[in-house]
């Protein structure tokens, strides 16, 4: 995971603040961020994706989780750690391929393609989802995290017409073709961090 010495903590949780708060007054403002790919990921994407992670380690190879037909499990310690460093780096992975995508969509609907523009705003719209991550310390409230990639389809939503300079008409075609596009570039992620360790993904849009 992402060492907290990489991170200005102060600064980062000003933005999850202000992008969970006030989106449409903190898009406009992320926009004109001068950033790298790896400046983003190592102080924003890696340490907010590890949430999910960290949390399923918690739930599945602490807590524990009581299954139908099955009774209470908890998974070992070592696969544990294997999941979650899986579903981390997939996690990771997942944004760029998103990310990429989307940028590939941008003329479609008559946007403006932006590589870095895109990433940012799969990066910073994913920040609810990856907070309400947090859920999965206890799985049995695990389906709460719904919650927050309900409101990360909001983010992107107001996020689109800022980040892609999308015209108001193809803002919602856009923004259903992206999200159906996340979802499905997650879920994929999912199933492999599933098939390699054998449990569900702890990361999902």
């Amino acid at each position: 995971m992402a060492s907290t010495l990489d991170l200005n903590v102060p600064a980062l949780k000003d933005r999850v603040t202000k992008i969970l708060t006030d989106p449409k007054g903190e898009w406009p403002v992320i926009e004109a961020e001068a950033t790298t790919t790896e400046t983003l990921y190592r102080s924003y994407i890696a340490p907010l994706a590890a949430i999910p992670a960290i949390a399923a380690f918690i739930g599945y190879s602490i807590v524990g989780v009581t299954l139908p037909f099955v009774g209470y499990y908890r998974q070992g310690i070592l696969s544990g750690i294997a999941g979650m460093v899986v579903s981390w780096v997939l996690a990771l992975a997942g944004v760029y391929v998103a990310a990429l995508i989307i940028n590939k969509l941008a003329p479609t609907f008559e946007s403006t393609p932006n590589d870095m523009q895109a990433l940012k705003l799969v990066a910073y719209a994913n920040t609810a989802a990856w907070i309400a991550g947090v859920f999965n310390v206890i799985p049995a409230l695990s389906v709460l995290a719904l919650l927050g990639g309900l409101y990360s389809i909001y983010l992107f939503y107001v996020g689109v017409p800022v980040m892609m300079k999308t015209p108001e008409s193809k803002v919602i075609p856009y923004m259903v073709v992206s999200v159906l596009v996340m979802i499905v570039v997650f879920f994929v992620m999912g199933l492999i961090a599933g098939a390699l360790t054998g449990i569900g993904a702890a990361t999902r849009f």
